[in-house]
């Protein structure tokens, strides 16, 4: 019997706020151990929450950039469960009135292929604590830092029928909350992390199967991992003649397998209701419209553009967009290269790219500046310096972060592009050559490549490579 995957997310976006959703108390990552735990965070008798207002923004944009529907009034409610690291024994969030309801977003297959995945809503909510396992013997620790910090749950339609698509469809929405400036997206720090809810059914059938959750996966690979092993797991139980149980499971990255954690709850396992100490939401249709004219050009209207306006292929707007940081390098560092996107389209996604790549840089830490690679690309375009010579530039700028005009001039590393010192060069290395000259006039088309290496060595790679096959070419033919 064939099978066909039914792969739903919910992704758990942390809100780029200096404090907590419902408090004064810091969200900064890598503070000791329960420093930054207030007393509204930990429920204590007397304290109240109090709505951080940046949060809502945050969620309006969200929900207008995949073209939801914002919901003019929306509550908070209570989620009752116990757990050590949920310190008031309930956690706030949104259940039946949710800010966001509704919208799409488009995501890219690994075949090139767009599909288009539903959204069914996004909420706002606190986070947890964290248990902490490994640096205690037999017991747990509990850190209570994370409590309160501001989540925004992107809940997805059952709409993903391969692992592959469940990790672009998280790709996509980790691009677009950065884009957005409203998360930061690390997710070693656990800032974006999901929910996979998984089952599987035969082909053709239009039922759901019983689903698994896989709680808190938080890297694109093992979202892949997880969800690949636990279709498998699901098939090989029903193909033997056993149930599927809902089950909420977590991935074992070193063993590479899901285990259940506990049995799976549903909503009325949790008891939500309305919590009494925080008023509605309620946003007008003029803050919406605010909202909406401040949202930035998104990545598919981004993309677009560099294609139309810069004539990029497909791949390398796709590229150049992933990041808003690259994005907006590209079009700074091509506005200085006198207009030559594509060859600094180039230059960022190779030489740049690799340096970054080998310094574990970001590239606002760029050691050499867009405008600097802008200004070394138009000494490109303009003939002088040879590409060769400008990889030897671009080390000392990264070295010394000098500008590449400086460089050149202290390096003497201006391109010879006269006709007549290019000749003389080809004259003294044909004068000294007369045996491959004779070889190339026999047949041997492949010593000219020896001739060009030559003369270009003899310039110290200074002479204009154009130019020195064309002299070459007429030279060694008559």
């Amino acid at each position: 019997m064939e099978w066909q995957p039914v792969i739903g997310l919910e992704i758990h976006s942390q809100l780029a706020t200096a404090s907590k959703i419902f408090s004064a108390a810091s969200t900064g990552y890598g503070a000791e151990p329960n420093t930054q735990a207030s007393a509204v965070d930990l429920g204590l008798p007397g304290v109240l929450p109090v709505l951080n207002e940046k949060v809502v923004e945050m969620a309006v944009l969200f929900g207008l950039a995949i073209g939801a529907t914002i919901s003019n009034a929306s509550i908070f409610a209570r989620k009752n469960y116990f757990y050590p690291d949920l310190p008031k024994g309930y956690q706030i969030s949104q259940y039946e009135e949710p800010i966001v309801a509704g919208g799409r977003i488009e995501i890219r297959l690994p075949d090139d292929h767009i599909k288009i995945i539903d959204v069914t809503r996004a909420h706002l909510e606190e986070d947890a604590g964290k248990s902490v396992h490994e640096d205690f013997d037999r017991s747990t620790g509990i850190d209570l830092n994370r409590a309160g910090t501001p989540l925004l749950e992107i809940v997805s339609e059952p709409q993903m029928h391969s692992a592959a698509e469940a990790v672009a469809y998280m790709r996509a929405m980790h691009q677009l909350v950065r884009y957005l400036g409203i998360c930061d997206g690390n997710m070693q720090e656990g800032s974006f992390r999901c929910d996979a809810n998984v089952s599987v059914r035969p082909l053709g059938e239009s039922t759901l199967g019983t689903r698994t959750e896989i709680k808190n996966l938080n890297s694109f690979r093992f979202v892949e991992r997880a969800i690949q092993f636990e279709i498998d797991r699901q098939i090989e139980v029903i193909e033997n003649g056993g149930q599927i149980h809902q089950v909420t499971m977590l991935y074992d990255a070193d063993r590479h397998e899901t285990r259940t954690m506990r049995s799976k709850e549903d909503a009325h396992d949790y008891r939500y209701f309305p919590d009494p100490d925080l008023l509605p939401i309620e946003i007008t249709d003029d803050y919406i419209q605010s909202m909406a004219n401040s949202l930035p050009e998104l990545p598919a209207q981004k993309r677009k553009r560099f294609v139309d306006e810069y004539a990029l292929t497909s791949k390398d707007a796709e590229i150049l967009c992933e990041d808003r940081g690259i994005a907006d390098y590209f079009e700074q560092a091509t506005a200085a290269s006198s207009g030559n996107p594509r060859l600094c389209a180039n230059w960022i996604t190779g030489e740049l790219f690799a340096a970054l790549n080998a310094s574990n840089l970001q590239i606002e830490a760029s050691p050499v500046g867009p405008a600097a690679l802008g200004v070394l690309v138009s000494r490109i375009a303009d003939n002088t310096i040879s590409g060769k010579i400008a990889k030897q530039i671009f080390e000392t700028m990264w070295e010394t972060g000098q500008d590449p005009d400086d460089v050149i001039a202290e390096q003497g590393l201006q391109q010879v592009t006269d006709d007549s010192a290019i000749a003389n060069l080809v004259e003294q290395v044909l004068n000294d050559n007369p045996d491959q000259i004779e070889q190339y006039r026999a047949g041997k088309d492949k010593v000219f490549g020896f001739f060009v290496g030559q003369v270009m060595k003899l310039s110290q790679g200074k002479a204009n490579p154009k130019q020195v096959n064309k002299l070459l070419k007429a030279r060694l033919d008559n």
